[in-house]
């Protein structure tokens, strides 16, 4: 049996910046979400590393939000929202993405989806997505999106977040038969 030291909050339950930092040992590939705002007409956009499929029937996707973004609800605004799946080569992409505040697509090439939102030069694949759902959890909301369309869209291997960094694979990816 492993054990390890407890790092309790006063509450019982683990610190959270132990828990952030065994989380960190799980890699997740990394997204931009982005849209119109519906305001303004401006691109906005947001970077997330909690995306994941939910279901085939019907073409569900799932991601998790900060109660605190203040880009979820300029992207939230939209009605269709269009999810990037980064390429390794995008770090900046996702910095930008992460920012607070200023022009996150400046200097930035993108061309429109079918549902009018920016699609990011060099994203492996995009999935235009209608919100269905949301969910509060915590200091979170996880947010259920259909997906309407969808494509590929360059190649490449997928930008990775672990342990608080970026990075992408080594080695040779085999598809399956």
């Amino acid at each position: 049996m492993v054990t390890g030291p407890a790092h309790h909050g006063a509450n019982g339950q683990p610190d959270s910046r132990r828990f952030r930092q065994v989380l960190s040992r799980f890699a997740t590939g990394v997204v931009a979400i982005t849209a119109v705002d519906p305001v303004d007409g401006r691109p906005c956009g947001l970077a997330a590393n909690s995306f994941t499929s939910v279901s085939l029937n019907p073409p569900l996707v799932a991601f998790c939000m900060a109660r605190t973004s203040t880009s979820w609800p300029k992207v939230r605004g939209a009605k269709v929202l269009t999810v990037n799946v980064l390429a390794e080569t995008q770090q900046a992409v996702c910095a930008r993405m992460a920012a607070k505040g200023g022009d996150k697509f400046a200097g930035l090439s993108w061309t429109g989806s079918p549902g009018g939102n920016p699609v990011l030069d060099g994203a492996l694949a995009w999935l235009d997505c209608a919100v269905e759902a949301e969910h509060p959890a915590g200091d979170h909301v996880i947010v259920v999106a259909r997906a309407l369309q969808l494509d590929t869209h360059a190649d490449g291997g997928p930008l990775v977040f672990y342990r608080g960094g970026y990075g992408g694979f080594v080695g040779r990816f085999v598809e399956p038969a």
